[in-house]
């Protein structure tokens, strides 16, 4: 469920940074996150399957549900991670806008 979660995550996130072609909300760091996170995934992946062989394909409802709240975790912080960096490169320049004001 983790490779899953992050890669639905990775191909919304490239389809909306690819037909947006906005570089001012630095949707490529968010990109690279959850293609990084899928990649990661896929490697655990094979090696959990050599390790289990067919039993992979049949995982407790425990472990599916662990997974599944594992892989919202990590796009989740991917988002603060994304949030965070635009709070500081600030590329439209609304929160400097909004600290001069006062």
């Amino acid at each position: 469920m983790t490779l899953l979660i992050t890669v639905f995550a990775a191909v919304i996130t490239t389809a909306i940074w690819y037909k947006k072609n906005d570089e001012k909300m630095l949707l490529g760091p968010l990109c690279w996150m959850f293609w990084g996170a899928s990649i990661m995934w896929f490697v655990d992946a094979i090696f959990e399957y050599a390790e289990l062989k067919a039993e992979y394909f049949t995982p407790a409802l425990e472990d599916m549900i662990n997974d599944t709240f594992l892989g919202l975790s990590v796009v989740a912080l991917a988002l603060v991670i994304w949030v965070v960096i635009l709070l500081i490169k600030d590329p439209r320049g609304t929160v400097r806008n909004k600290l001069k004001k006062k």
